[in-house]
């Protein structure tokens, strides 16, 4: 999984109806079974599914891996699988969809919202006793550090290129991601992940191995990562730092400009609209002696002076925008 940090994503009934769409390409009966000759879907597992059945059962997954972080009940369930069935079979929905997009909102915002306080305080006990392991120092964002083996090479600058190999689990032990379970080292800057890795693998040098103990606050939040980490969640990641590099500098991106009106255009600067070159060189004709018209808007981030038409019964085309 990617360690960066997005914006929290409301799930809003736009999102749901989003869902049903796309579930509605799949058979409008709730069986996931193709047709009534079809085998029954009855090992979760595959044992006695065929493949297509095994592709809608996906698609179930799928669509059911947005709902965790509503904590709902076998009820609930039932009552959101009516809607789905009803929007994805075309039946009269039992209420207006968009009447209830703030309501769909407040819920889920107010569900998240419990089920992340109840995962903090079920990480209380484990960030305390993380802390008062031998060699373990918390900073005051709550970082829990501790290093397993120092290393003896360079510490990572805060925008630096990184390599690492590591494996994050939750608190009761279940790997949720792992580079070394995958047999490939993972590279990214390192002021474009989580906080809890942007401070913590500036304590380490390269060749050196660490344990991370990542408070929601500076984890994934409130809002977590649905399917996998759960609102409020506390995480704990074994890095082991490879290699540290600077950023490469990203070029500045050419600015071109269109030719003088009249020119040809030259190697560097746009060609006419419909061809993929510039043509060959020939010698530019003196512009006509008339009131330009309104230029359009050029599509160059700093707009040019508008030219003067060439001596043509129709206005020259605008030059095309930045590839």
């Amino acid at each position: 999984m990617r360690l960066s940090r997005s914006a929290p994503i409301a799930v809003s009934a736009v999102l749901l109806a989003g869902i049903a769409i796309a579930a509605a390409q799949a058979p409008s009966q709730p069986s996931p079974s193709p047709s009534p000759a079809a085998p029954a879907a009855a090992d979760p597992a595959g044992g006695s599914m065929t493949e297509e059945e095994k592709t809608l059962y996906a698609l179930g997954l799928m669509l059911g891996r947005n709902l965790p972080s509503w904590g709902l009940t076998p009820a609930e369930l039932e009552v959101v699988s009516r809607g789905l069935a009803d929007m994805a079979s075309g039946r009269t929905p039992a209420v207006e969809l968009n009447a209830y997009t703030t309501k769909v909102q407040q819920m889920s915002k107010d569900r998240a919202t419990a089920k992340a306080a109840a995962e903090k305080a079920k990480a209380e006990p484990f960030l305390a006793a993380a802390a008062k392991e031998p060699g373990a120092v918390t900073s005051p964002t709550g970082l829990v550090f501790r290093s397993i083996q120092e290393g003896t090479g360079a510490t990572p600058a805060p925008t630096d290129l990184v390599k690492v190999h590591y494996t994050g689990t939750l608190i009761d032990g279940k790997v949720f991601d792992s580079s070394v379970q995958r047999g490939q080292p993972a590279e990214f800057p390192l002021n474009g992940i989580i906080p809890c890795w942007t401070e913590g693998l500036q304590k380490m040098k390269v060749g050196g191995k660490a344990k991370l103990v990542c408070p929601s606050s500076i984890a994934y939040g409130d809002q977590g990562r649905p399917g996998t980490i759960a609102p409020g969640a506390t995480l704990v990641f074994d890095v082991e730092l490879l290699e540290t590099k600077p950023r490469p500098a990203t070029p500045p991106r050419p600015v071109r400009t269109p030719p003088a009106p009249g020119a040809s255009p030259v190697p560097g600067t746009y060609p006419p609209p419909g061809t993929s070159s510039p043509p060959a060189t020939s010698p530019a004709p003196s512009p006509a002696p008339v009131p330009p018209p309104a230029a359009a808007p050029s599509p160059l981030p700093t707009p040019a002076a508008a030219p003067s038409p060439a001596p043509t019964p129709s206005p020259a085309p605008s030059p095309s925008p930045v590839p």
